[in-house]
């Protein structure tokens, strides 16, 4: 690929990456519940789920979901499903966590989270379809293989997410340091975020706008 088209796609990307979606919002529900330490490995499970979809999208898996309404929406649907009971599990959570007690999260918690957050992106078509809506517009069959192209386009889409959506975090989480508020408060506003996000993606139709 042509230095030029990289540069172009970065420019394209990163433009992209500026608006807050609905990844992003999860991601500050995160910090806002549970401190940046837990923003941050939910940025991280983001950008493991993907990853997932760079390589589908790089063999052809994704197609399916673009070509098949039923897989959409069956895909969709789960992911939906598995938001709002995130964010029931939250709203109902009668825990009473201290600033300190979150910032000093076991890791079993970190990992569960990196867990949920890499299932919530994996769970969203339309960051399939997103992709390959938005990476075919910048590869050249005559410049090589199209999925090696594909591959490096994904690479650097998800490096430039990882920026993007860690600042988000620790925005996040700055915000709640300045923001004092009770854990039952926190748990209603991150709750409702879930909720939201839940019911915003059980309505959302194979579009090529961005996830």
């Amino acid at each position: 690929m042509e230095f030029s088209t990289i540069w172009l796609f970065v420019i394209a990307a990163a433009t992209l990456l500026i608006i807050p979606g609905p990844a992003v919002f999860y991601i500050m529900a995160r910090s806002i519940d549970e401190g940046k330490k837990a923003g941050l490995v939910s940025v991280l499970g983001v950008s493991l789920g993907g990853s997932v979809h760079v390589l589908a999208g790089a063999i052809g898996v994704s197609a399916i979901l673009m070509t098949s309404a039923t897989a959409f929406n069956i895909v969709k649907y789960l992911g939906a499903a598995y938001l709002i009971y995130l964010g029931c599990k939250t709203l109902f959570s009668t825990s009473d966590r201290t600033t300190s007690e979150i910032s000093k999260a076991p890791r079993k918690k970190l990992l569960k989270i990196f867990y949920q957050s890499a299932l919530v992106e994996v769970m969203n078509p339309k960051t399939a379809l997103f992709f390959l809506a938005f990476f075919p517009q910048f590869i050249s069959p005559s410049a090589g293989s199209v999925t090696v192209q594909f591959l490096l386009l994904g690479t650097i889409f998800i490096i430039l997410a990882f920026i993007s959506d860690g600042l988000y975090a620790v925005l996040a989480a700055s915000i709640r340091k300045r923001i004092k508020v009770s854990s039952k408060l926190q748990n209603r506003i991150t709750g409702y975020l879930y909720i939201v996000l839940g019911v915003f993606s059980a309505f959302a139709s194979p579009s090529n706008s961005k996830t």
